[in-house]
């Protein structure tokens, strides 16, 4: 089938996720290698975006290729009362890698169950009911996975299950906790006002805080010491848990195993993954906890589980992965590219009025578009549909050859990463020439 073709026969037959289905315009895919995909017509589009920030070592890997086909020539699935070689081996390789002497894993298919499970840990452990996570969050689709999570895509299902507490957000750009303070005073701000939620909710209540290791879909928004400092803090102060949610932040996309690894003096009790975990080449989540957890369970139940559970196919995947990421140095590269990627952008704010600002570090940044630098009004408002100008954007990098996220007033500069210096030329010029179109809506344009 060609693209369209293909195109209409999986909107005949395919619903789409977080769509009207009548608005749905894919793209198809018909190959991909390295940072590259191919649609059904032979159109290439360069992957700015690793699919859904997952595809961390780019696509085509052949070495992970292998190391499924020769898992499935043995067996493809084992039910999760049994146990495999893989599923040993990625356990402790996750013990390894993980910070803070993390001790046990337990495997799901994504990072939305593993999310749902780590709760359900918490939970169990502590004796206590309520979790607090943040207005800008995003834990997953699952009903209580998307109650924690505080992006609007939940709101249409709500209520969600009753025991999530919401905390703001270290948006140093737009909050107005920062308004007249550094960024260190508006995290201390923030930290003070986590402080007055958990008094308000009763510590004796709270099992634990649920945090992205680094913000991800929710537009890189990011605390600095400060701000984790003071939430380590808090959870020892109280005795409350710390989830941290490394679905997305994950195996090198910051330029270190994972996004927490930042603060070093954080030490997370529970810790979930997905994404780079498998890189999309079988589905896989992980939620890794530590030696006290893990002893709790040894004569408590664990009312958890999953027909999927440490899918033996998917191990062998995750080990495979992980065994190109330290054969191939990714996380250190992520960290090397991810200055020419942070320098690059930053000449394009240079050039482009509309260019508000910039976050992140590695291969996981986000910029965000405005009408006028100084006022911070953005370019599309959030939780709305785009703009003109937006979805001019949009419209360019789809027919230039670029596939990302443009989302509100964001564009997402999250290639595998495994992209070379020319790739990265490739995709800041098409990024380039897309802010140009945005001109004359700014101020002064």
């Amino acid at each position: 089938m060609n693209h369209q073709e293909l195109a209409d026969k999986n909107k005949q037959y395919t619903l789409a996720a977080w769509a009207a289905q009548g608005q749905w315009a894919p793209l198809t895919m018909s190959r991909a290698e390295g940072v590259y995909f191919w649609n059904a017509d032979g159109k290439r589009y360069i992957d700015w975006s690793s699919m859904l920030i997952n595809v961390n070592i780019g696509h085509g890997n052949r070495h992970v290729i292998r190391a499924i086909q020769e898992q499935a020539e043995r067996f493809t699935y084992c039910r999760p009362d049994y146990v495999t070689e893989p599923r040993a081996r990625l356990g402790e390789i996750l013990a390894e890698v993980t910070p803070h002497q993390l001790a046990k894993s337990f495997f799901t298919l994504a990072g939305a169950d593993a999310i749902e499970n780590a709760m359900k840990m918490a939970r169990l452990y502590s004796g206590r009911q309520k979790i607090l996570t943040r207005y800008r969050s995003y834990h997953g689709g699952t009903f209580a996975a998307a109650t924690a999570g505080g992006d609007p895509r939940r709101l249409a299902n709500e209520p969600g299950v009753p025991w999530i507490v919401r905390l703001h957000d270290p948006y140093a750009y737009r909050s107005p906790l920062y308004r007249g303070r550094t960024a260190d005073e508006g995290d201390q701000a923030l930290v003070d006002q986590m402080r007055d939620t958990i008094e308000f909710e009763g510590p004796e209540n709270i099992a634990a805080i649920l945090l992205e290791g680094y913000s991800g879909t929710s537009g890189v928004i990011q605390g600095g010491r400060v701000y984790w400092q003071g939430v380590q803090r808090l959870c020892d102060e109280y005795d409350i848990l710390l989830i941290i949610d490394e679905v997305m932040s994950g195996f090198g996309r910051t330029g270190k195993w994972f996004g927490i690894d930042h603060y070093p003096f954080v030490k997370p009790d529970i810790l979930v993954s997905a994404k780079g975990l498998t890189c999309g080449y079988v589905p896989l989540g992980a939620v890794t906890v530590s030696p006290e957890i893990a002893a709790h369970f040894d004569g408590n139940t664990l009312w958890c589980g999953l027909t999927y559970s440490s899918h033996a196919l998917a191990c062998a995947a995750g080990i495979a992965c992980y065994e190109v990421y330290r054969d191939e140095d990714l996380i250190a590269r992520s960290a090397a590219k991810g200055k020419i990627l942070e320098a690059g952008l930053e000449k394009l704010r240079d050039v482009h009025p509309c260019l508000g600002d910039i976050r992140g570090t590695g291969l996981h940044f986000v910029i965000e578009l405005v009408k006028d630098p100084e006022t911070r009004e953005p370019l599309s408002p959030f939780n709305g549909p785009l703009t003109e100008p937006m979805a001019k954007i949009s419209k360019f990098f789809r027919d230039e050859g670029l596939s990302t996220f443009v989302r509100w007033n964001w564009i997402f500069c999250c290639p595998p990463l495994v992209i070379t210096d020319e790739e990265l030329a490739e995709g800041l010029d098409l990024v380039d020439r897309a802010l140009a179109l945005a001109a004359p809506y700014v101020a002064g344009g």
